[in-house]
């Protein structure tokens, strides 16, 4: 499987498109809110990628809730990640409602054969509006909880998980789209604060994938994160002991520009340390990296363990108990 992961313009496939989803390198799709008209649409569109690509492909999208869910009509709204608490009264409420979104979010993509949902969200929800109410919390302890739930939801119904932003976007004010954030805290501060969910979601062998953000920690390192052979070599691999799928998060943001070119980036992301680079939002970049690097790139075994996962045998079972659940709250 190629570690490449691009994007689609439209609703349906262009030629350019079917090409670049033929190219050995590319290994992944991630949609859009511009790639949905309807259910059905979106369907075909997802048949006809992997029919262009010929071979085994992730497909995924970034469906959190909130302000970050691409597909709307015919899906089921879910809540922010941040409304959580506001919405039930204790925490057993809580985790129900958030174990209860893992399910519909997990069960509604995969009946389209879409294969992962870019979450959870484990920043602590702090000064970052970007972040803001996609983290569960501002405390790591409930984040971790909340988060664990969510996955477990996820699982039940049978799709991966992807933690992100690793170690920590919740902390800085600036937009890694539009910039490139520093954060000046020390080892130990981020280690008892934003690390506390990865560290312990890994612990319990929850996190499939871990998608690093485009910050940089410069008491720590001069790379951002998804660039640093620190972060994810040193702490993730080494420290936290962990062995699943690493993406980056877009190349095309401005938190990524401080890399080089396009190509460069991509370099730059595979050799610290990430399986697979997203390149979205700018097909000159993605083609850029998809003939800029070498076809005879050595794929990761790690991709395969997230393609192919099943519908669980009881998924409609839980799935429909999961929408009494959110009934409860949805306004």
């Amino acid at each position: 499987m190629g570690p490449v992961m691009i994007d689609c313009r439209s609703l349906s496939l262009q030629q350019d498109e079917r090409d670049m989803l033929a190219h050995p390198l590319t290994g992944g799709v991630i949609l859009f809110t511009r790639n949905y008209e309807s259910v059905d649409q979106l369907r075909a569109l997802v048949q006809d990628i992997r029919e262009a690509a010929g071979k085994p492909l992730i497909i995924a999208v970034d469906h959190e809730g909130g302000r970050v869910q691409r597909f709307r009509p015919g899906f089921t709204r879910l809540p922010a990640m941040g409304q959580i608490l506001q919405l039930t009264d204790n925490d057993n409420d809580a985790d129900a409602l958030s174990y209860a979104c893992g399910v519909i979010m997990g069960y509604e993509l995969k009946q389209l054969d879409i294969d992962i949902s870019f979450a959870p969200v484990l920043d602590i929800n702090g000064v970052s509006n970007v972040i803001g109410d996609r983290g569960f919390s501002p405390h790591p302890g409930v984040v971790s909880r909340l988060a664990g739930c969510l996955i477990d939801g996820m699982h039940a119904i049978g799709m991966p998980s992807t933690g992100k932003h690793f170690p920590g976007h919740g902390s800085v004010v600036a937009d890694s789209h539009i910039d490139t954030p520093v954060d000046e805290r020390d080892w130990q501060t981020i280690k008892q604060q934003d690390l506390v969910p990865f560290a312990d979601l890994i612990a319990r062998q929850k996190i499939d994938a871990i998608m690093p953000a485009h910050v940089r920690f410069a008491a720590i390192d001069d790379k951002p994160a998804g660039f640093s052979p620190y972060w994810l070599q040193t702490i993730l691999r080494d420290k936290l002991g962990f062995d699943g799928v690493i993406f980056s998060d877009d190349l095309s943001m401005e938190g990524a520009a401080v890399a080089g070119t396009y190509p460069e980036r991509a370099e730059q992301a595979l050799a610290a340390g990430c399986d697979m680079v997203l390149a979205c939002n700018n097909t000159a970049g993605a083609l850029a990296i998809l003939n800029g690097l070498p076809n005879t790139l050595e794929p990761s075994h790690r991709l395969s363990r997230l393609s192919g996962w099943q519908l669980s045998a009881t998924a409609e079972q839980t799935y429909q108990q999961a929408c009494e659940v959110w009934q409860r709250y949805e306004s």
